[in-house]
């Protein structure tokens, strides 16, 4: 078996929902919910990385793990990558799954069904998409595009992600920001400075692309919540409560 491991990086800046980790979401904090999911995925162990004490002792509280990283990282890789060398120096872990924090109603079985692609040795990142469905969301540039060329039955490899417009025939893709890494792809990535591309449209896995790297896409059945305000915290109380 090839050694996975599942990190869920956390800070408290959230500019829209002051200390979003911490929200109270149906008597558990938001990270803890998100910590479940991913336990419920049974890929491997689960550890959540982040600036803050209070998210640490809350994760602890509730049977977790954390690891207290830098306050100063430009992403979430960044911070994964710095936990993954403190969890596992001796270098045992081959693949990484970046769950990000603000995803409590994220299904189980759509963390598990971002480790697919990886199984081709071409492929160094994997990633999440769905169809889009909402008209609304060809063009809101807060919603991510994914394209890309099929190559299998809900697989596809990507060419490009874009806040733009989507353009043309469907169907179109909501491209969901979790990330399954290998290893040495991980570590390359955070290596490498930011593409013009990354920058111009405010999208870290175009870096990737820019490099020559190989992300495939796992289509999945629907977009989890993100939650980024209080309205997003409310509709995930209520989900969570169903």
């Amino acid at each position: 078996m090839t050694a996975t491991i599942i990190l869920i990086p956390a800070r408290m800046a959230s500019t829209r929902l002051p200390g979003k980790p911490l929200a109270d979401i149906n008597g558990l904090p938001m990270i803890v919910q998100v910590l479940r999911r991913a336990h419920e995925a049974h890929i491997g162990e689960v550890v959540v990385a982040t600036d803050s004490e209070a998210v640490q002792a809350a994760v602890e509280k509730a049977g977790g793990r954390a690891v207290m990283t830098a306050t100063d990282h430009a992403s979430g890789s960044d911070r994964i990558f710095e936990a993954l060398e403190m969890v596992d120096p001796e270098h045992r872990v081959a693949q990484i799954v970046n769950v990000q924090g603000d995803l409590p109603t994220i299904a189980p079985g759509d963390i598990r069904a971002a480790l697919g692609p990886l199984a081709d040795p071409a492929v160094d990142i994997a990633t999440l998409a769905a169809v889009i469905h909402d008209p609304a969301e060809l063009t809101n540039p807060n919603v991510v595009k994914a394209k890309g060329v099929t190559i299998g039955s809900g697989h596809m490899r990507a060419t490009t992600f874009t806040r733009a417009d989507a353009e043309g025939p469907g169907p179109h893709y909501h491209h969901i920001g979790l990330y399954a890494y290998k290893r040495a792809a991980l570590e390359r990535f955070v290596k490498l400075p930011p593409s013009a591309n990354e920058q111009r449209e405010r999208l870290e896995q175009l870096r990737a692309l820019d490099n020559g790297m190989r992300i495939d896409i796992a289509v999945v059945g629907s977009v989890p919540l993100g939650v980024d305000t209080p309205e997003d915290l409310e509709k995930a109380r209520r989900m969570l409560a169903g």
